[in-house]
């Protein structure tokens, strides 16, 4: 059996990328990077196309337009129901989980039997993997954790098997908690922090993973471009920050007061099981990003917040 390591190097110039989960945050800032250095992308979108850029692929029949794949040196996956945001009902489990599984079984059964298939298939995975950590630094030697998230994510890679399996050089980017202003976890606090409305959540001491958009997309692009990196790979600035660190920093970028605290009990009563990824503690460290050379541009949670507002 072939490992999908590949050997294959950086892509070419003007090379043919497919994403799904274009239209999400990190997706529509890594078509735009991708498309900035001159490679031609192709956006999966689960309606009808609309723009001679877009193909047709419907994860929950698996079904993907293998035309359209044909011909690219690189296929990443991000598609994914959000994780924050709403309660977690049985019924909304089951979409988190299925949106990742079908979706990545769906594409990498498609790149295998391709005559031609991708260098690397890149496909999204999450901190989630290694579950409540408390303040034990954890890497990709981790084993996963116990409960719903933890068992998402080693499913939603074990589903990439096929790509693997074929000889494809396979990535899971475990990304963490994206500081970005326009969606994602993250999102929201922007405008709560502004209002002087922000603060620590519950007692402060949980590790929060983050990276910035910034460096978000172009890890992305280091998975692509990095011959024999494969299998898990955690997203996530060198310095995960403590809940009571991040409040801190966004007051002082913002210039706002961060006198507020929000009790765990009432966190738990208004967002029920999602408060779990709230109150928990991930402290995820990316040691194979930085062995693989990858220098972030924005390493502290203050350089990301800030970057965030650029």
């Amino acid at each position: 059996m072939n490992d999908g390591t590949g050997a294959a190097g950086p892509l070419p110039p003007a090379s043919r990328v497919a994403v799904a989960g274009a239209s999400g945050l990190i997706g529509t800032a890594l078509v735009r990077s991708l498309r900035a250095d001159g490679h031609e992308v192709v956006r999966l979108v689960r309606r009808e196309p609309r723009a001679r850029d877009e193909a047709r692929w419907d994860p929950e029949r698996r079904e993907v337009d293998t035309g359209a794949l044909a011909g690219c040196a690189a296929v990443v996956n991000l598609a994914g129901a959000g994780v924050a945001g709403r309660r977690w009902t049985d019924s909304y489990k089951a979409t988190i989980r299925s949106s990742r599984v079908s979706g990545t079984e769906t594409l990498a059964e498609a790149v295998a039997a391709l005559d031609a298939p991708p260098r690397v298939f890149v496909n999204g995975s999450a901190i989630g993997f290694y579950g409540e950590t408390g303040d034990r630094v954890v890497d990709e030697s981790a084993s996963a954790g116990e409960g719903f998230l933890p068992g998402v994510c080693e499913e939603w890679e074990g589903a990439a098997a096929p790509a693997r399996e074929a000889g494809i050089r396979t990535v899971f980017a475990r990304t963490g908690l994206v500081v970005a202003r326009g969606g994602g976890a993250w999102g929201p606090l922007f405008p709560l922090f502004k209002a002087g409305l922000g603060g620590r959540l519950g007692n402060g001491r949980q590790y929060w993973s983050f990276i910035s958009l910034h460096d978000e997309v172009a890890a992305l692009r280091h998975l692509i471009d990095t011959p024999g990196l494969s299998g898990p790979v955690n997203l996530t600035a060198p310095e995960p920050a403590t809940n009571r660190e991040v409040t801190a920093a966004m007051g002082r970028v913002l210039h706002r007061p961060t006198l507020f605290t929000v009790p765990s009990p009432a966190l738990r009563l208004v967002l029920g099981e999602v408060s779990g990824d709230v109150l928990g503690s991930t402290r995820a460290v990316p040691s194979r990003l930085l062995e693989s050379g990858f220098t972030f541009a924005f390493p502290t949670v203050e350089d990301a917040v800030r970057a965030a507002l650029r």
